[in-house]
């Protein structure tokens, strides 16, 4: 009878010690789930980072062929779009708004610089903002999924258990413009 017991106490210590293995397993491969999706987050962050220092190059020769027709404004835009590496998504959005409406007052110079507005170098150039505001948006559009996937990570049981144990919290999204949020007043009177 005695052996029995031992043979019963030894086959509940290996399922337990399995069991306990099971979960260490998982604890591990949510954990290591977590850090990858940082990881993902961090690469799409620099990803919007280059696309804004992309922009900034792309405005700065802008204003560079502008400057001869508007000089006085050029300082003014200069300071709205200068851009750091290291800012948080808040401070990245406040660049990126700040760089929209630079982009927003050269176009406006060019209307009143008709010579501008037909110098071939300028054409380029606005075209390769176009093209940079479209990386922008890929980038922001990788971004937010990234966060997003994370953060479902964060808040779903059973791995919401794993993520409070290592002190990991929600990311912030990349959030578009306020006044692009609005609707557009289509107006076709004359």
């Amino acid at each position: 009878m005695l052996n029995l017991l031992i043979g019963t106490g030894g086959i509940i210590g290996i399922i337990a010690g399995i069991v306990l293995l099971i979960i260490l397993i998982w604890w591990i491969g949510v954990s290591n789930s977590l850090k990858q999706g940082e990881v993902k987050i961090d690469e799409a962050c620099s990803g919007i980072e280059i696309a804004l220092t992309k922009r900034y190059d792309v405005l700065t020769k802008l204003l560079d062929i502008a400057k001869g027709y508007a000089k006085h404004e050029k300082d003014v835009m200069v300071e709205t779009i200068k851009m750091r590496r290291g800012m948080s998504v808040g401070e990245l959005n406040q660049a990126q708004a700040d760089m929209s409406k630079a982009i927003s007052s050269v176009y406006a110079v060019a209307e009143n610089y008709p010579q501008l507005k037909a110098n071939e170098q300028f054409k380029q150039l606005q075209v390769a903002v176009m093209d940079t505001e479209e990386h922008l948006q890929a980038a922001r559009r990788l971004y937010n999924g990234n966060v997003s996937d994370y953060n479902m990570k964060i808040v779903s049981f059973p791995s919401s258990i794993v993520a409070k144990a290592s002190h990991r919290s929600k990311k912030e999204f990349f959030v578009a413009e306020e006044h692009k949020l609005q609707d557009v007043k289509m107006d076709f009177s004359m």
